[in-house]
């Protein structure tokens, strides 16, 4: 009983900040920057948001927003992620140095053809 009280706390003291993004707009809020516009302060999960709140670029209602997941996760359906040639599980930041680094490699390999002649 002592270890699933003590996890139990970890989960209370510890909350998951989970990002909501607007389905109208595309805003996304984020609890660790919080809400400048409609002085939200940082930390504030979306849960804890008034109900009056709304979205501060399209003024839609709370219930406008879905859970996207906390920041730096890999996008996608969980049960999905195994799937691929492993690629699934990058982050969104890691999936666009392997496109944009790519994308340069094969520039350069072009451009090396020029010295050739």
């Amino acid at each position: 009983m002592s270890e699933q009280a003590e996890q139990a706390e970890q989960a209370i003291e510890t909350p998951v900040l989970d990002r909501y993004e607007c389905r109208s707009c595309g805003y996304v809020y984020e609890p660790e920057k919080g809400d400048d516009k409609n002085d939200i302060t940082a930390g504030t999960l979306f849960a804890e948001l008034p109900v009056s709140w709304r979205c501060p670029v399209c003024t839609a209602n709370k219930v406008a927003f879905a859970n996207i997941g906390p920041a730096g996760t890999a996008s996608g359906f969980k049960e999905n992620l195994g799937y691929g040639l492993g690629v699934n599980t990058l982050t969104p930041t890691q999936k666009n140095i392997l496109i944009f680094g790519a994308l340069a490699l094969g520039f350069l390999f072009f451009i090396s053809l020029y010295g050739l002649q």
